[in-house]
């Protein structure tokens, strides 16, 4: 599976972001999908994951309500919507899959390394 993130840009706080992963190869809509984000001298962490059919999602703490993951297998594209956007929200966002993982091993086990990764994108909260 290859995966592209965009739609990353420079917002103000309080203000939105839609990023997508569009991804080619391998059957998409058998796999859970996750959305990480990494800023200098952290760890990646995941942040937003679905599962196969859209249905079941997990959300790290500090995201939650704000965010929302979603997916439309027809056009192989995962979302993340960001609203309420923070300063300390800015970081590169990666999207990332891999077989065998359910979307909360997504998030909270899947390291660079194993599985497919997209490029990041850049999210820039500031006034």
């Amino acid at each position: 599976v290859q995966l592209q993130a965009s739609g990353g840009g420079s917002v103000q706080p309080g203000g939105s972001l839609r990023l997508s992963c569009a991804a080619s190869g391998f059957a998409f809509e058998r796999l859970s999908v996750g959305w990480f984000r990494q800023t200098p001298g952290n760890e990646r962490e995941g942040i937003a994951c679905v599962g196969e059919s859209g249905d079941d999602t997990y959300y790290e703490e500090s995201v939650k309500g704000r965010f929302t993951v979603s997916r439309d297998n027809a056009k192989n594209t995962v979302y993340l919507q960001m609203d309420s956007l923070k300063p300390e929200d800015t970081a590169v966002y990666y999207c990332a899959t891999a077989s065998g993982y359910g979307y909360g091993a997504i998030c909270l086990t899947l390291e660079p390394g194993h599985g497919s990764w997209g490029q990041g994108t850049l999210v820039t909260v500031s006034s």
